[in-house]
């Protein structure tokens, strides 16, 4: 293989997020349009939450000034501790739980959902040291949570949930809804 073959190849290589991962998202989250979020889904079952390239977050420059994964007074995800092969003890989640919150410097503040059923397994601490991964890499080192479904929900989990092409349909109606500005 030539030098230029090389390069062609190495420029259309898939990442490793599209080699091994299904993109699968969650629109307008809670009814709030925009806040969309992304479900990586390994062929292991797990899936990585992350925001979606079109989530308010992501957009205008914003910078994020805290990240909280206190729920409540009573819930922090970052007590969550799992162990063993069958990952015991692990919070379980719903289709709707909050994972945490984000506040960006200009107040607005943005609840991160599960989007799906499982068993929280881990949160990105690295996010609460480095909020700018959250922003740069979204979808590898800024992401919130790795949740794990329960085997025989697995398949279903993705039902209430968009494929790529369904996503970008509703992007695309989403920015034709949108008024110009004047």
């Amino acid at each position: 293989m030539d030098d230029m073959e090389q390069k062609e190849t190495e420029v259309t290589a898939p990442s490793v997020i599209d080699r091994y991962y299904t993109r699968w998202y969650r629109a307008d989250m809670k009814g709030k349009p925009c806040e969309d979020h992304c479900i990586l889904q390994h062929s292991n079952r797990i899936c990585v939450v992350t925001l979606a390239e079109t989530h308010p977050i992501l957009q205008n420059g914003r910078t994020v000034k805290t990240i909280n994964y206190q729920i409540s007074n009573s819930c922090s995800r970052l007590n969550n501790k799992v162990c063993g092969k069958s990952k015991r003890g692990g919070q379980f989640l719903t289709d709707f739980a909050p994972l945490c919150r984000i506040t960006c410097t200009d107040d607005t503040e943005y609840t991160i959902y599960s989007c799906i059923r499982g068993r929280l397994l881990e949160v990105n601490e690295s996010i609460l040291e480095t909020p700018a991964l959250l922003l740069e890499k979204p979808a590898t080192e800024g992401y919130i949570a790795v949740i794990l479904p329960k085997f025989e929900e697995s398949k279903s989990i993705t039902e209430k949930l968009l494929s790529r092409e369904q996503f970008e349909d509703v992007v695309s109606k989403r920015s034709v809804l949108q008024p110009l500005p004047s």
